[in-house]
């Protein structure tokens, strides 16, 4: 059995807390298991040169983890002067998995920065950061309306993100990082709240996989989304976009 006894097909105790901080426009603590990841957006008066007097605005991501996030202790990349690979390839997904859902043709000239710093690390961090910077994104934007600085929500979908992994022969939804060290699968999945697919990660750590077995990873990611979607939506309550 899996930890707590959990079915191969469930995800993780999930738990979103918004309005975390007191500074950003939005902002939530979500925590998926034992991973916990603090999400702020703010917003900036201006976009980056390539959007400059085009009336568009911008969304991009940054990631981090806390030195000792994880069982042993790593090096700030602050002291190292340079952002990791991983690092990069993380904050480009969030990036990436966010803008596919919002319009941001008519949010004017700003750029909405979401920052997603890991403050305990156990499996999933990635997919952690998607689900909580939506929830901070639609925070923000909600705020802004509430200024008159937007006069929309600017949003066509929500955006949840959840692992799938092969371990030991069986196909696992919610890898901790327990299973996610020992997978010869590893997958990663980001899709909207009407099921749709903005990018899918897929990697044959060890041994390559199925059709068959992909399509059944697909059917788990599906039905996760859609139980962090329900979630999501519980957190928003009245600001979640219909």
């Amino acid at each position: 059995m899996r930890d707590n006894g959990r079915p191969n097909d469930k995800i993780r105790e999930l738990k979103i807390s918004k309005s975390f901080l007191k500074y950003p426009e939005g902002s939530v603590l979500v925590e998926m298991g034992e991973t916990k990841v603090i999400c702020g957006v703010s917003v900036e008066e201006k976009v980056p040169p390539f959007l400059r007097n085009s009336g568009k605005g911008w969304l991009t991501a940054e990631y981090s983890m806390l030195p000792r996030s994880t069982h042993t202790r790593n090096v700030r990349e602050s002291v190292t002067g340079r952002v990791g690979g991983r690092t990069h390839e993380i904050q480009r997904l969030i990036g990436r998995a966010l803008r596919g859902i919002v319009n941001l043709d008519i949010i004017g000239e700003r750029t909405l920065w979401v920052d997603c710093d890991v403050i305990q690390a156990d499996g999933g961090t990635r997919t952690a950061s998607i689900t909580g910077g939506y929830v901070a994104l639609v925070d923000a934007l909600w705020s802004l309306k509430k200024r008159g600085v937007i006069q929309k929500i600017p949003l066509r979908d929500s955006v949840a993100a959840i692992s799938v992994g092969l371990v030991g022969g069986e196909i696992l939804l919610d890898l901790s990082y327990e299973e996610d060290s020992k997978a010869e699968v590893d997958m990663n999945f980001v899709m909207t709240g009407k099921g749709q697919l903005i990018e899918i990660q897929g990697t044959a750590e060890k041994t390559p996989f199925t059709k068959e077995q992909l399509d059944v990873m697909y059917q788990y990611a599906y039905k996760g989304t859609g139980e962090i979607t329900r979630q999501q939506r519980v957190a928003l309550g009245t600001m979640f976009p219909v």
